[in-house]
């Protein structure tokens, strides 16, 4: 039996969305939290890598490239018309851990942010290949329920807070789609195409050959084909797809 499919919460006065890295929550969650930021929502962003494995060049200065994707990363936040905080936890790519160090700091940042509403990985989606995916996943759902309650973490000295709803993005088993416009899809490929330094290995971009033009709109047609399919959940023309939590 399929599940109901729910549609559009109500627009949260705030959001934190939780990646593994940068990139992910554009490619996760940009249109959703687009549309939030364009209806007043105080969009923030919380990374838990460095970025630091994401090239094919063996050659690359990585301190050079954690800096380019930090920069890139806000300005993706921008692209997306976030005006919350773009936080780094700065763990290195590839090897994050959902310890209870890591823990602290996602609940730390929950409890800062006080966000309405939390947007992460689904840690229970199958087949998943990258552990850092994992892991960011149950960090944000872990994170959630250390920041709600008052004697997690007291030497944070910062007062516990509970979100109202937690949305799970990349999930197997999807039961909420946030219809999008236009408007919000361009705003995702903008957020997704400020990170330049993942054209080519994440986008498969190679904007140098003579078919980078080609490329760049083939990746369009991609990401704009996958929001057709999360929609279709719900019976409308574009949407991102969740698996939500209410009772938090």
């Amino acid at each position: 039996m399929t599940a109901a499919i729910g549609l559009d919460l109500p627009t949260p006065a705030s959001a934190l969305a939780i990646a593994a890295h940068p990139d992910d929550v554009e490619f996760g969650c940009g249109a959703t939290l687009a549309k939030w930021a364009a209806a007043g929502c105080v969009v923030s962003h919380l990374v838990c890598t460095d970025g630091s494995k994401g090239t094919w060049n063996p050659d690359q200065d990585l301190a050079d490239l954690v800096a380019q994707r930090q920069a890139e990363q806000r300005e993706a936040a921008k692209a997306l018309g976030a005006t919350g905080e773009v936080a780094f936890l700065g763990w290195p790519d590839g090897e994050l851990e959902s310890g209870l160090r890591q823990r602290w700091q996602v609940a730390y940042w929950i409890r800062r942010v006080r966000p309405d509403l939390v947007l992460g990985h689904d840690p229970w989606k199958r087949y998943r290949l990258h552990p850092d995916h994992r892991h960011a996943g149950f960090l944000t759902v872990d994170g959630v329920v250390a920041a709600r309650d008052p004697h997690f973490f007291p030497e944070q000295q910062v007062p516990h807070h509970r979100p109202r709803a937690l949305l799970l993005f990349e999930a197997d088993e999807p039961d909420h789609v946030e219809q999008v416009d236009d408007a919000d899809v361009a705003r995702k490929l903008a957020a997704l195409e400020a990170h330049r330094s993942q054209l080519l290995s994440t986008m498969h971009v190679d904007l140098e050959s003579p078919e980078g033009e080609a490329q760049l709109a083939g990746f369009r047609a991609r990401v704009n084909e996958r929001l057709v399919e999360h929609g279709q959940l719900a019976g409308v023309p574009r949407g991102e797809a969740f698996k939500a939590m209410t009772e938090l």
